[in-house]
Order: C-alpha cells, then structure tokens, then sequence
C-alpha cells in the first residue's frame, strides 16, 4: 500500500483518488481552491443556483462504470439523473429552429427533415454515420487506452473519405485529410447543418476551419449516447463523487497550493507545499495542465522530445467561455427547452473574432455569436415557482487579444449574449432580477477533447511522464477535456499506478 499525494480536486483528479483509494492506496489530495469539483463549479444567491461549467452529462457509462467499480451504490442511488427531451433546439441565422430528440438517430432525421427541409436528415445522418466509423477506429486507442508511444500513428485521421464524382465520370475518394469546416461545405451543403455540426467543436474551443474531420465524433456522441442532467445540477456530479472519494477514506486538504514535487533518488518522493512543509508519497498524480509542470520541478521537463508537450506558446492558448447567470421574475412556460444554441448571424465574424482570421490584427468580438442558453426544468435551482434560473454562455477569445480585466466591454458582451438570447426566452430582459456575469480567468479556458488527425496536433500529452511516479490527469492531459474525458483519464491513470507502467488499458 503506498502514498499516492494528488494535486488538484477536479473530476478526474477525484476519479482517479477514488480508484486508487479502493486499490489500497492512502491518497491524499491537496486543492489550493476552497472546494473540490475543478471546472464544474455552481453559482447560488437569493435562492437561485447556476451551473457555471458544464450543464449537461454526456456519455454518463463513464460514471457509471466509475461508481460501480468504487463501491457497491450505482450512480444513480448517489444523484438523480435524467434524460433530457429534446436533447436541444437549435435556432439559425435565417429565423428557422428544430428541436432534436435525445438519442434517437431516426428522431433526428425526422425532425430535420421537417424543420429544414426534406433530405436535410438524411444528409446529417449519413455523415454521423461516418463519424461512428472514425468513432469505432479511434475510441480504443484515444479513450480506453493510455496514449502510445507510438503516438504518431493517431495523426492519420480515422473519418473515412468520402467518394465522390472526379473528371470524366471517374469516382474520386478525395483528400484523405479535412477539416471539420471542410467536410460541413462538402458533405452537408446547407449552412444550417453547417452551423449545428461546428457548433459541436466550437463549444470545446475548437476552431473548425482547423479542427480535423474527426471531430464529427462529438456530436455522434452526444446523439448516440444521449444528454443527461442531474438534479441540482452538473454540480451534483462533483459533489456526489467527492462523498464517494471521502467514503472510500481519500484525504482532502483545501486552500493548500503545491509549489513543488520533490524527487528523490530518480523518482518522485512527494509534493512540497507553500507553507513550506513536504508531504511525502511514492507517486504524484497532477491534476492540472502539463505545461505547469516544469515549474514544480525546478525547470525540468516531465515529457521527451519524442513525445506530445504541452502546449505553452501564445498560438496555442485556448479559447475561454463567458457565462452570464440570469435570475428571472416569472415561472418557466410549459414545454420550455432545457438547451437552446442560438446560432451566429455571421459564422465566420464569429469565427474570427474568437480564434483570429490569419492577419495577426486585432480580434473584434462578434456582435451576435453563438450563445448556449440552459434551462433546467428543475425546483431545485429556483427559490419557487414564480421564478426562474438561465444560464448564457459562449466561447470567447483566449486571453491576449481581448481584456478580460476590462469591466466594461465584459457588460458590453453580457449584454450582446442577453439580447441573443431572447431568440430562446421572449421578454428576457424585461424578467431579469439581477444578473452576474463570470468572464473566464486565465486559468479557466476550455481544454477540447483530444482528436486524432492533423498530424497529432489534437493530442494531449499522455498520463505517463518520463519521471518514475509522476502521472498527469484531467482536462490537459490524455484523452482531453469533458466531462466523460475526464471520468476516462482518472482510469487511466489509476490503472497505470495499479498495473504498471506496461499497462494497456482495460479489457
């Protein structure tokens, strides 16, 4: 039984705590914030309570799995958890919106179908049907599996070429490599279906102009394996499996910051803290982005050259996401929906403004991007039902070209999304109570899932280092950001602890 010191108490920092911790390991994790949950965070005054990371759970047999295999109490007898119906309403730049059923492939079809007009359905469902194909080839080696060493492979793209007509009546397969804007324009034709496959990409910071075809895995997740909510929130996830880390005997200390990891005859020895003391352990699980670890170790490099870095120049800093929390006089109408994207009137504006349009000018926020509205159907995040809880929430440029310091262009956002959003709540802004408004902090950008293509730019780096004892976890890491992804690389790297290095992931 050994001493394993976690840093950080995000999802997958917890997952992997309470893995190890029913393997027979003493864990012990210090967090330098107040509380546990990492970027699944909750925002509650004068009775009302937003979700101000993710708001919805997709696929959930990742925690499932995780409850099951830490003790006998299944997920659901720790949260409620329910399916939402539709799974979303999506609302276009033309005025046109279609809701979609949750995990129901023909129910999609149809529904676009008769909302876009005949053969949009069939047009989506058939490009899905090559994202399960990339699905199929990638889930392996990118979910379930630690990264290999022979990672390079995974920059081929798995997203199958689609054939289609050359000269002289010849069938062409096409470029073996695209991106995910790229396959939108060839495959699906209508700028709608466009905007609801980049929408997928665009929520997790990517920029589909450069995000590989396989990308398409994302909405097929979601519409394969279904959106879930737990009552009281996403927060509830967070809460539930830091009861069950604290059953299962994991020691948590709070506002405790880890300055340093100490080594000791060629392997980690422990963490060292900014009240100067030194907790020792055989092995450090790091639950946060790879790029700060050089700098717990005295400037030395966790990662070969040979191997996925991180990522720390000024090119590759990710997007971030405004959230703005707004409590509502009224109740919630009768068949509101949980999750409406009202998308940009200009995608490629919006585009620009949040990733760059190659110039290296200035990045001009969109006027009317893309904004998330959520509405859970849920007494618990309102004070009564006269009431109502809704969360906006968009992706913003990363920090640099825009000042999130300045307070008032961050009001001046505020109030673009408000207006956005009453594409989805008519008279918003006449029932609004109060509002507060949470610009992303430098720390707090979106870490996308990892993808494979483009030559392994979409890859994190892997939970092994080359520092005997010391492993990565969370959004930063291997496989990436999400919710599912994070539940996955807790597993990973309590399975590497528990087996060994040469362990090649679950069976």
């Amino acid at each position: 039984m050994a001493r394993i010191a976690v840093i950080g108490a995000g999802m997958g920092a917890m997952a992997a705590a309470a893995r190890l911790a029913v393997a027979g390991h003493r864990v012990a994790v210090f967090e330098r914030a107040a509380t546990h949950g990492g970027a699944v965070r909750q925002l509650a005054r004068d009775g009302f309570t937003f979700d101000t990371g993710p708001g919805l759970l997709h696929l959930p047999a990742v925690y499932r799995d995780l409850f099951l295999k830490t003790g006998r109490e299944p997920l659901e007898s720790c949260l409620e958890l329910s399916q939402v119906d539709p799974a979303s309403r999506h609302v276009f730049a033309d005025g046109t919106a279609v809701s979609l059923p949750n995990a129901s492939r023909a129910g999609v079809l149809t529904a676009l179908d008769e909302a876009l007009g005949a053969g949009t359905g069939e047009r989506w469902s058939e490009l899905l049907g090559r994202a399960r194909d990339a699905w199929d080839a990638a889930r392996r080696p990118l979910l379930e599996e630690p990264l290999w060493q022979d990672w390079r492979v995974l920059g081929r793209d798995p997203y199958p070429a689609v054939r289609r007509r050359g000269l002289f009546g010849r069938r062409d397969k096409g470029p073996t490599t695209a991106t995910l804007a790229e396959i939108a324009r060839r495959e699906l034709a209508d700028p709608r279906l466009a905007a609801l496959l980049e929408s997928h990409a665009l929520a997790y910071g990517l920029d589909p102009r450069s995000a590989p075809a396989s990308a398409a895995v994302l909405p097929y997740m979601e519409q394969t394996f279904g959106s879930w909510y737990p009552r009281g929130g996403v927060r509830a996830l967070a809460d539930a499996l830091y009861e069950r880390c604290l059953a299962r005997k994991v020691a948590f200390t709070f506002g405790a910051e880890v300055t340093g990891i100490a080594e000791k005859d060629g392997r980690v020895a422990g963490v060292e803290l900014a009240d100067g003391r030194l907790e020792e352990a055989a092995f450090v699980v790091a639950g946060l982005d790879p790029a700060r670890l050089p700098g717990l170790l005295g400037g030395r490099e966790p990662y070969g050259a040979d191997e996925v870095r991180p990522r720390t120049g000024p090119a590759d800093r990710a997007p971030g996401r405004l959230t703005v929390c707004l409590a509502l006089r009224g109740p919630r109408e009768a068949g509101a929906v949980h999750r409406t994207v009202v998308h940009a009137a200009d995608r490629a504006a919006e585009l620009a403004g949040v990733f760059g349009d190659g110039s290296g000018g200035l990045r001009t926020p969109c006027a009317r991007p893309t904004v998330t509205v959520l509405r859970p159907d849920d007494p618990t995040t309102r004070p009564d039902g006269e009431h109502e809880a809704v969360t906006l929430s968009a992706t913003v440029a990363p920090p640099g070209p825009v000042d999130r310091r300045d307070g008032a262009a961050v009001e001046e956002a505020a109030d673009r999304l408000t207006a956005v959003a009453e594409a989805a709540v008519p008279g918003l802004r006449e029932r609004v109570l109060w509002r507060e408004v949470l610009p992303p902090a430098d720390e707090e950008l979106i870490p996308a899932p990892a993808l494979p293509g483009r030559e392994g730019r979409f890859l994190r780096p892997g939970n092994r280092t080359r520092i005997p004892g010391l492993y990565a976890v969370g959004g930063w890491s291997h496989p990436g950001g999400g919710l599912a992804h994070a539940g996955m690389s807790g597993a990973l790297v309590a399975g590497l602890i528990v087996h060994g290095d040469d362990w090649h992931g679950s069976t």
